[in-house]
């Protein structure tokens, strides 16, 4: 059963690289911008201040994943010996999309713990601190094929407590999630969900809600209606995205939209041309 190629397909990781090599000093992260970040601790050491103020050490090869917009700060000084390959991450859909939100603010991995990603690291690294011809080009698809590794690794371990990646983790829940998914625009009952999840109505509801924190219906609508956001976006007619996302009319999908965003699907796509 594959996961994940029905989200990458619709909301697909792009990956642009900002810094190759040594570092010392500080660099700042303010979180309002429109993507997340990737650092990759190669050697030396680094500090990281967080949003909370909490203060964390690396000094170990180590990934930093932080999949949407979020404040942090980096230091360090020349005695670190730092050497760092960073890269702006963004997935379809902005950083709101579903994707994006089911990652905690970020994930601290020490790289000997990533064995499945040994490879991808090396070729990164190679490239990153070499001197190829299309090297930064490269470096960035090597880091959106990294994120995906990452998501992989994600799901094998468990390693996101809540939401969409652990309901992925969980066998039952995600033969349920690949349906909604896969086909946002079929009629997606309760019924239909806890069959392909081999369960009851009563018990994959409450089973649902305890591993992902919302119940089926609310997720079914937040995914349809993220989806929503992304083709409009895209400029395609609300009349052909409301069939595509399960809808019967397009005002049946701008009474959804405006319950959930509260505005119609006209307003916030003037608010999404508008922001700088």
């Amino acid at each position: 059963m594959d996961r994940l190629s029905s989200l990458l397909t619709r909301f697909a990781v792009h990956a642009g690289v900002f810094h190759s090599g040594a570092f010392c000093g500080i660099s700042a992260f303010d979180g309002n911008g429109a993507t997340g970040t990737v650092h990759l601790l190669r050697a030396g050491r680094v500090s990281v201040t967080l949003a909370d103020g909490q203060e964390l050490t690396i000094t170990e090869p180590a990934l930093l994943f932080i999949a949407r917009p979020y404040r942090h700060r980096l230091h360090s000084v020349e005695a670190d010996q730092t050497e760092l390959v960073c890269a702006a991450l963004g997935f379809d859909g902005g950083s709101g999309n579903p994707l994006a939100s089911a990652f905690p603010d970020y994930l601290l991995l020490p790289l000997a713990d990533l064995p499945q990603l040994r490879q991808t690291l090396e070729w990164l690294f190679a490239e990153a601190f070499g001197e190829g011809c299309g090297r930064m080009a490269m470096v960035d698809r090597l880091f959106e094929l990294l994120v995906i590794q990452l998501m992989r690794h994600v799901l094998d371990t468990g390693g996101v407590r809540g939401g969409m990646l652990a309901g992925l983790a969980d066998p039952r829940l995600a033969r349920a999630l690949n349906l909604i998914h896969a086909a946002p625009g079929d009629a997606l009952s309760l019924d239909t969900l806890a069959a392909a999840a081999l369960m009851s109505r009563a018990r994959f509801a409450a089973h649902f809600h305890a591993v992902i924190g919302q119940s089926p219906g609310d997720y079914l609508l937040e995914w349809r209606l993220g989806l929503a956001r992304q083709r409009l976006r895209e400029g395609v007619s609300i009349q052909i995205v409301a069939g595509e996302v399960g809808y019967e009319s397009p005002s049946a999908l701008a009474r959804a939209f405006r319950r959930k965003t509260g505005q119609s699907p006209r307003e916030w796509l003037r608010d999404q041309a508008i922001k700088p």
